[in-house]
């Protein structure tokens, strides 16, 4: 579509002056958007940078450094690696995320695929996958392969389309809330090895109030820089000790260094054993992504005005650019596992932003603080970081899904999404109950009867006993040793 057409984005556009609100203003530019599928979008004629877009790059930039350095770091312990290791891989991340592929694809080329970010919820098992006799970048192959396979069949998409509103809440509300609870007990941990324990008590009180009158001005946009930015000033001003350590340079960015025998990860290149040992935890890790996605789609379809239909994240594309990513990034050197970048979603989609603009300042400013240093030493600081993950990611989080489970019927299903994920963990809790809501036996009664035998029954009945083989296997099922074990 030409810039000359008149239903172009660039045709269609005016200025913010024109608007009554601001608000009137970014929601007017989401539904004249018109972004292009595997094809060049350009700033201006396709869309346009908002100051707005700057707090979910800041949000973003943060939890890069933050997500991906707890991933390297658990892998590294195990290995034996030190921490100079862990702070060059995550820069090396940095750069690959930023140049490869967060501006290229979702800033150039799909803006409808959200950034591929850090799988969080896998952390806890790199130990397990390294002790089974996993290997990072057999790991990250078939993880890239098996996540292809399911983009190229619609697979997450139609997950997406299974899974009821009250299935959804509930899953939103489980991991808000128990986010929440580990970012408030870690910062306690935090002061109290300080002999500070008032500081997290004055940061946290300082960070409700503020996330207080925020939603009381509809500017919750703001949380992610204003509440990090009061938490590091309350911090330094009650004495808590801080310096910067992570000096300005380039990292390796040879694979021959990062794969070598004795240089980067030490391990040298995988063996067929390697892949074996990895597949299962490959599968567990792309079957973890549709909760993920949808759950950050979900932010957008609350935010975005109804008809903005256009510019919401396709949940296909993201998974196989995610894929891709991770298959290129471990071949490069870099320790990441993937998904959908939430520090990025949740504080756009509240923004009322859509990706592009945002994605290419996210980009650079990946790029300066892997190469400055200094950045990443703020954004790992305690204070800093937890209250930017409690009010960009675990909150919004908790307030989504309390919004879509308003009905009896929705709750139903929340409540048990919740009583499911907390006696094993949310892949089990979204499996089990989006199978037990398609059949009618909880939530709305007459669900089942809506919908074709493949989408009742087959469809998620497959889906949950394929977790919960895997998930024996690796020896995640409460009072059941794993087939892999240590």
């Amino acid at each position: 579509m030409s810039d000359k057409d008149p239903l172009s984005y660039n045709a269609q556009h005016k200025p913010s002056r024109d608007f009554d609100t601001r608000t009137a203003y970014l929601e007017n530019e989401l539904l004249i958007m018109k972004p292009k599928r595997w094809r060049i979008n350009l700033p201006i004629r396709d869309y346009r940078f908002e100051l707005e877009d700057l707090v979910p790059a800041l949000a973003a930039t943060i939890g890069k450094i933050v997500m991906v350095a707890a991933v390297v770091a658990a892998f590294a312990g195990p290995l034996g690696l030190s921490d100079a290791f862990v702070v060059e891989n995550v820069r090396f991340e940095m750069l690959i995320a930023a140049v490869l592929f967060v501006i290229l694809f979702s800033g150039l080329l799909n803006p409808r695929a959200n950034l591929a970010g850090t799988h969080g919820p896998m952390i806890p098992l790199i130990p397990l996958i390294v002790a089974s006799g996993g290997h990072p970048l057999a790991l990250g192959l078939l993880v890239g392969f098996f996540g292809l396979l399911l983009s190229v069949s619609k697979g997450g998409s139609k997950l997406m389309a299974l899974t009821s509103d009250g299935v959804r809440g509930g899953l939103l509300i489980y991991l808000g809330a128990i986010g929440l609870i580990s970012q408030i007990t870690a910062l306690n941990a935090w002061a109290k090895g300080l002999d500070m324990a008032y500081i997290a008590f004055v940061v946290i009180l300082s960070t409700i109030i503020m996330y207080a009158l925020l939603a009381r001005l509809e500017m919750r946009w703001l949380s992610i820089p204003l509440g990090s930015g009061i938490a590091l000033v309350i911090a330094l001003a009650l004495g808590a000790p801080f310096e910067f350590v992570t000096e300005p340079g380039m990292p390796h960015l040879s694979p021959s260094y990062w794969w070598g025998e004795t240089t980067g990860w030490q391990m040298g290149w995988p063996q067929f054993h390697h892949f074996v040992s990895s597949a299962p935890f490959a599968v567990l890790a792309v079957a973890m992504w549709s909760p993920d996605f949808m759950g950050h789609r979900v932010f957008q379809e609350l935010n975005y005005p109804k008809k903005a239909t256009k510019v919401l994240m396709n949940v296909d594309d993201t998974m196989g650019i995610a894929a891709v990513r991770q298959a290129v990034g471990s071949v490069l050197g870099g320790g990441n596992l993937t998904s959908s970048w939430g520090t990025y979603m949740i504080p756009a989609a509240i923004a009322k932003r859509p990706i592009p603009a945002g994605a290419v300042l996210t980009g650079v400013m990946c790029i300066v603080a892997a190469i400055w240093g200094y950045p990443m030493d703020l954004a790992v600081w305690d204070p800093v970081l937890r209250v930017a993950l409690i009010v960009g990611v675990f909150m919004p989080l908790l307030e989504a899904g309390m919004q879509m489970t308003r009905s009896t019927s929705s709750s139903q299903s929340a409540g048990i999404v919740v009583f499911a994920s907390a006696f094993v963990n949310p892949v089990f809790g979204w499996s089990l109950t989006m199978l037990l809501d398609n059949l009618g036996l909880i939530g709305y009664k007459d669900r089942g009867k809506t919908l074709r035998r493949t989408d009742r029954w087959v469809i998620p009945g497959i889906t949950f006993i394929i977790l919960v083989v895997i998930m024996a296997l690796v020896g995640m099922l409460p009072g059941i040793p794993g087939l892999i074990s240590h």
